[in-house]
């Protein structure tokens, strides 16, 4: 697989990362311990040596899994995680105070079984706690050799600003597809500007894009989705419109859905580092096929054209959440 820098940074991954947040939580009940290895295994073997977890999902036990799935091969990939919640349970609220960012980090150190982080990322950006503070504790970590590179998540582009000139910062990570182009207006430019990678999660709409999903899909009653406006039937129903397009121009092209969402993703900027998840392996296989795929300009302005017309139904988080992005 392609290799691509995230920014400025130098930091250097597989064009399509993994996101693991999958495997142990948010969409149902946890993978068991075997399986789960042998797709981040997997993933290893095809290319892949971005993962991306964080101390939330589990919580503790995503990155547990990680370290042990990623030990025999530790030196020739990079991993994520990320501080950000109470008790690291996002239900109880932001923390990113100083001591619990270098009390998150040696625990998942630890976790992680290894000796330095190579990208640490705020989850969400705290309204109790100045960005600046948050930059500057994890720039005294760098110092220390814990960690190699600074990541933001879901913040908005004055923080962004504000974290950059405290310490680089070398990622945004945040919610960005073909159903969520929100980033478009702002933050892709802010990122460009300042020569920040950027990390899109969920780049198959919470595998809505995939045509797995219709309006008569019910979902495990632990799974997320369950309360996520844009799920809600009527908006499902609704939202198929765009799944309908991205069919028949995935069936030209000969590729699937997920392929074609991942490949827009990528011909975007050449510092954009989608993280798609999965629990199986025909999918992991699946989406590391787009990879390959390109996307000529034509083939580009087919898409942008056929799906301009398309207005995406329901908010992506429920209210409580929303709150917390775009900082």
């Amino acid at each position: 697989m392609q290799k691509r820098r995230l920014g400025k940074s130098g930091l250097e991954v597989s064009a399509l990362g993994l996101g693991c947040m999958g495997l142990s939580y948010g969409y149902g009940p946890a993978t068991e311990k075997e399986p789960a290895i042998k797709l981040i295994r997997t993933a290893y073997e095809g290319g892949v040596t971005f993962f991306d977890t964080a101390e939330a999902y589990g919580p503790n036990l995503n990155e547990e899994l990680l370290g042990e799935a990623l030990a025999p091969f530790r030196d020739k990939v990079v991993i994520a995680t990320k501080f950000g919640f109470v008790e690291g349970k996002p239900s109880m609220g932001m923390d990113s105070r100083p001591e619990r960012i270098r009390e998150v980090t040696d625990a998942a150190l630890k976790r992680l079984r290894t000796d330095v982080i190579d990208l640490l990322y705020q989850h969400r950006v705290d309204p109790n706690v100045p960005v600046e503070e948050v930059a500057g504790t994890v720039r005294d970590l760098i110092a220390q050799g814990k960690v190699k590179h600074f990541g933001m998540s879901e913040a908005g582009a004055e923080s962004i600003r504000r974290a950059h000139a405290v310490q680089p910062v070398t990622a945004l990570q945040s919610e960005y597809s073909l159903w969520w182009r929100e980033p478009e207006k702002e933050i892709l430019p802010t990122l460009e500007e300042l020569g920040i990678g950027f990390v899109p999660f969920s780049p198959l709409g919470k595998g809505f894009l995939t045509g797995a999903i219709n309006a008569n899909t019910t979902f495990d009653k632990t799974d997320f989705r369950n309360v996520v406006p844009r799920f809600d039937e009527e908006n499902r129903k609704a939202n198929q419109a765009l799944v309908d397009v991205l069919s028949k121009i995935a069936a030209q092209k000969g590729v699937t859905n997920a392929q074609i969402a991942l490949a827009w993703l990528l011909a975007q900027k050449p510092w954009i580092v989608p993280i798609p998840g999965t629990t199986k392996l025909h999918r992991l296989q699946e989406n590391l096929g787009a990879a390959a795929v390109e996307l000529a300009a034509g083939d580009l302005a087919e898409i942008e054209s056929a799906v301009s017309g398309i207005e995406v139904q329901g908010a992506r988080y429920p209210a409580q959440l929303a709150s917390r992005v775009g900082r």
